[in-house]
């Protein structure tokens, strides 16, 4: 399945190679791959979006051939004053963070690949100041965490959007745990000295929303007190993400039924079973999410992904 919608993916120099089509998959995930590679890497288009008034892209600059990989991120807040123009080097392998509504410039060889995967902030779990830090230095392919997960990816990416549905899916659930773990270790290592026990407490969060979707009662109190703080807090927490516990939740418990009814492999379950597993109370207020989340019903998602 692709789509390119709210996505720019041309530009760049007249009879500059032209990027191929977005495969979208679960969690939100997008997946792009280009060969050659482009001059310009995809943007989202915002009409919230305040004026560039920076003095120019950052361009990231690739003196050998090779295969290049990038995350796009979207959903931060409103457009900060960027840093003067920046050239920086990278080298086959490196994986470089950018923010969708921000790319930067590309100098890369003739001869070279990218591969360039699309998420939201809110799924690697990064707070808006954690987003301009993170895009500052690539991850590098000779790095602990770059040598361990450059090549995965790499591979992930190529069969993700060769595969069947449900097994897309799947290999889209793996891609971004990878990344958010990718992220959160980047994150730790180039943005600021340490995680800060802010930073830590909101992992533990996420954590316990994720193991505890398929409980209805799961609510902002539960978690709060659960983790020994005041509901107040709490929101003021996911506040700073740019988002909220009850919006959290949805998405996660939506996700997760996205990709069981695209799975097949266990038996075709009802709808509203599939809902009531991960904790919606209605079938009804279930399907009306769905499809104001994802532009087609849970019966038209599952029908085409069959296919």
């Amino acid at each position: 399945m692709t789509a390119t919608t709210g996505i720019e993916t041309s530009g760049g120099h007249p009879g500059s190679p032209q990027p191929g089509p977005v495969w979208r998959r679960a969690m939100g995930l997008d997946i792009l791959i280009t060969d050659p590679a482009p001059a310009v890497l995809p943007r989202e288009r915002s009409p919230h979006a305040q004026p560039d008034l920076t003095a120019g892209p950052r361009r990231w600059i690739a003196r050998d051939s090779g295969e290049f990989l990038f995350v796009g991120v979207r959903g931060g807040g409103a457009l900060l004053l960027q840093e003067p123009s920046v050239d920086g080097e990278l080298g086959p392998g490196d994986i470089c963070f950018y923010d969708l509504r921000h790319p930067p410039a590309l100098d890369l060889p003739e001869r070279c690949r990218t591969k360039t995967f699309l998420l939201s902030r809110e799924l690697l779990g990064l707070a808006d100041r954690d987003l301009h830090r993170i895009t500052r230095v690539p991850v590098r392919r000779d790095s602990r965490m770059g040598s361990l997960l450059s090549p995965f990816l790499s591979d992930l990416a190529d069969t993700a959007v060769t595969s069947r549905a449900t097994v897309g899916e799947m290999l889209a659930w793996n891609a971004v745990n990878l990344l958010t773990t990718l992220a959160t270790e980047h994150l730790r290592e180039h943005g600021r000295a340490a995680a800060d026990d802010q930073s830590a407490l909101m992992c533990r969060i996420h954590r316990f929303i994720d193991l505890n979707l398929s409980d209805v009662e799961l609510s902002p109190e539960r978690i709060a007190r659960a983790h020994h703080i005041s509901v107040r807090y709490l929101h003021k927490l996911f506040a700073g993400e740019g988002t909220t516990v009850g919006r959290r939740i949805l998405l996660r418990r939506l996700e997760e039924c996205r990709r069981e009814l695209a799975d097949r492999s266990r038996g075709i379950r009802t709808i509203a079973a599939v809902a009531g597993h991960w904790g919606f109370a209605s079938a009804t207020h279930f399907s009306r999410v769905f499809r104001a989340t994802y532009g087609m019903t849970p019966s038209e998602w599952r029908d085409s992904a069959g296919r």
